[in-house]
């Protein structure tokens, strides 16, 4: 059976986060979405992880549901991300890594040594923690050896393990010992899985994807596509196609244009300017308009460590999708700029209740289909995305880029 997966995401109690993240409401998204399985995220924060033992029940090995029967086709797996500032090798590092974890017991295991350790799980649904990535993880280990970290948003350069700001030159810095479990790194919104491969050093790991969605509307905007056989139907089966690099099972991830994630080019956000890697170097890093120091962007700091000059796929790599979220593509067909006005929702719900979930909309419905409920415009928008026929004025230094089909 096809199984669509979203691991990363956020709850209310983080940051920035909508206050429509609740745990029944992220179903009823999912739903909408064609996600099967969601992330619970942020179990290390005490409000939210009380809800999840509240309201979900074990239904597969690792794999939960609503205790309510409300949307019984859905699941979620334990998930977090932490945020973890602390020196190695001289230098300061932001790093950002996803939790998987395979039981409500584990988890429990995993806050209590995060109280005992100082760290302030109420502050915020992704804690700040002082602790160094290797040495994190083999805590973790320890506690429950089902445990998997993986590497958030990688390139972002801010907090991520090769981010230009603060990040590594490998995955072997970061992790050290702990690099042969390391079986997955996470592209972020700022790149594609070409991107990735153009370094040797990811070979042996697979890609994923994921929203790091702050909003249910924005569930599944990147996500994972497996088949998985339904009596294998499990989270040590997901671990298991990510520890041996199973490209059967694993199908496919759908992602964003790499261009529109927000860190894509080099730029300087208050001055409006943005620029190849190429100039970059020629500036010194300094912004022509004010002097500023650029911020070296996503595309800039792989060609930097790239070892694979030709921009090819490896074999046995798992192949890729891109997408324009439906809404997106609804907004520019009708000509309204905002995708929350009421034409939009509108004709939105109307297409998820005549034809089927979102993705079955982006990927599998014949346009013909599509064009008779949506109208002709929007049949020929998703036409031309699937073809990646689209123009994109890219993002950077923490700006969204803007994709037109028209």
């Amino acid at each position: 059976m096809r199984v669509i997966t979203d691991w990363h995401l956020h709850s209310r109690f983080s940051r920035a986060c909508s206050m429509e993240l609740t745990l029944e409401n992220n179903a009823l998204w999912c739903e909408k979405k064609g996600v099967n399985v969601l992330g619970t995220a942020d179990f290390t924060h005490p409000l939210w992880f009380k809800e999840i033992e509240e309201q979900l029940e074990e239904a597969e090995q690792g794999l939960f549901r609503l205790k309510s029967g409300k949307y019984p086709q859905m699941r979620y797996m334990l998930t977090a991300e932490v945020s973890q500032i602390y020196k190695r090798g001289g230098k300061v590092r932001r790093i950002h890594n996803i939790i998987l974890a395979p039981s409500l017991e584990a988890v429990r295991k995993v806050n209590k040594w995060l109280d005992n350790n100082g760290a302030n799980r109420k502050s915020d649904g992704r804690p700040i923690l002082g602790f160094d990535s290797e040495e994190l993880y083999k805590v973790f280990k320890s506690l429950d050896d089902g445990t998997v970290m993986i590497p958030a948003h990688a390139w972002t350069p801010w907090f991520s393990v090769f981010g230009s700001k603060s990040g590594f030159d490998s995955i072997e810095e970061c992790y050290g010992e702990m690099t042969p479990y390391i079986y997955a790194v996470e592209t972020g919104l700022s790149s594609d899985p070409l991107m990735n491969r153009q370094l040797k050093q990811l070979d042996n790991v697979m890609l994923i994807s994921n929203s790091d969605a702050h909003s249910p509307r924005n569930f599944g905007r990147e996500a994972n596509v497996f088949e998985i056989e339904p009596s294998k139907y499990s989270y040590n089966e997901f671990i298991r196609i990510l520890r041996e690099r199973d490209t059967i099972a694993f199908k496919y991830t759908i992602e964003f244009f790499p261009q529109e994630g927000k860190y894509y080019l080099d730029g300087h956000a208050p001055c409006g300017f943005s620029c190849l890697p190429d100039e970059t170097r020629l500036l010194k890093r300094r912004c022509p308009k004010c002097g500023g120091v650029i911020t070296v962007g996503v595309l800039s700091r792989i060609n930097d460590l790239t070892d694979r000059p030709s921009r090819v796929m490896p074999k046995n790599s798992v192949p890729y999708k891109s997408i324009v979220p439906l809404q997106e593509i609804i907004a520019e067909s009708l000509g309204v700029a905002s995708t929350s006005s009421i034409k939009v929702q509108a004709l939105y719900e109307k297409m998820i209740g005549e034809i089927g979930n979102e993705f079955e909309i982006l990927l599998d419905v014949p346009i013909a289909r599509i064009a008779a409920i949506g109208g002709d415009r929007v049949g020929l928008a998703i036409e031309l995305m699937r073809a990646g026929r689209v123009q994109i004025t890219a993002g950077f230094d923490g700006i969204f880029g803007k994709v037109k089909l028209f």
